[in-house]
């Protein structure tokens, strides 16, 4: 996902590291070398394992750094594959959780290890974003949507 040019991102985080893609590697140099030590390597099958393992771990990390990512510029709230203007937000203090709220990026509920922040819509509606750092990210917004709350934009 780009972001259109300007505008700078005020909080983000992406769902995944990348380290993961180590995991095959990994294991194919620890199998290679406890063959070493009882026998002759079989190289080609560790190959194969090595790559295998990496190639779903790059589905996986791709996966969820685009399911999972939190971004937050002046012109737009991202959660998961969903935009949503920061025009249509219009607060976040003081904002009661409604049974049945909207969770922003789709899904039953929020994501595992995250926390649900409330965020009134202009139309009056409530939606819950997420984060796993939900006060660097309710800092953020109320930044950028309560300016009057004392906060410097």
């Amino acid at each position: 996902m780009t972001e259109p040019a300007g505008e700078p991102v005020l909080f983000t985080e992406h769902g995944s590291s990348w380290w993961p893609l180590l995991w095959g590697p990994l294991f194919a140099a620890f199998g290679v070398g406890v063959e070493a030590t009882t026998g002759p390597v079989h190289w080609l099958p560790w190959f194969v394992v090595g790559v295998g393992i990496f190639a779903g771990a790059a589905v996986w990390v791709s996966a969820r750094r685009k399911v999972y990512l939190v971004r937050l510029t002046t012109g737009t709230l991202t959660q998961g594959r969903e935009r949503l203007d920061v025009e249509k937000l219009a607060a976040v203090t003081d904002v009661g959780t409604p049974a049945g709220a909207r969770i922003l990026g789709g899904g039953w509920s929020v994501p595992r290890r995250t926390t649900a922040i409330p965020v009134r819509l202009g139309d009056g509606s409530v939606v819950l974003a997420w984060a796993r750092d939900d006060e660097g990210l309710r800092d953020a917004l109320r930044r950028l949507v309560e300016p009057e709350a004392g906060h410097v934009q």
